[in-house]
């Protein structure tokens, strides 16, 4: 089951041309991934605050179909694509309307900062909530 993000393209997140500038859709997927955990019922600002849990960047891409432009109303839908003992990849993609925008994914760590970071073996509440948002 996927979450979705939805917002406005800015002009400042455009180009001379008023096209997305390409960075933004990686800054998206940030933004999309603090949505999805939101959603779980886990905000990252709590789990960094109370737990000293985050999730670290290990690796993302990101496939441009049609481009964005300055004030496209976009949805981005966040699903588990894939989830391993401390690491879980996260698929996100873009739509304007029906039209697809964009496709990529952020695989990411389980990681404690409690001392120097590392990471660890994500726990079985937060398994069961990425398995139900896993993508088929």
């Amino acid at each position: 089951m996927a979450v979705d993000y939805s917002f406005k393209v800015r002009f400042g997140d455009t180009d001379a041309v008023a096209i997305v500038f390409f960075p933004n859709f990686y800054r998206w997927m940030d933004e999309a991934t603090h949505e999805f955990f939101t959603e779980l019922g886990h905000p990252t600002s709590e789990l960094l605050s109370i737990e000293k849990i985050s999730t670290p960047l290990l690796d993302s891409k990101c496939e441009f179909k049609t481009p964005l432009f300055f004030e496209d109303e976009v949805i981005v839908k966040t699903e588990v694509a894939e989830i391993h003992n401390k690491v879980f990849k996260l698929s996100h993609t873009f739509y304007r309307g029906e039209t697809l925008v964009a496709e990529g994914y952020t695989l990411r760590a389980w990681t404690s900062f409690k001392g120097q970071p590392k990471a660890f073996e994500i726990p079985d509440y937060i398994r069961k909530k990425l398995i139900a948002h896993q993508k088929e």
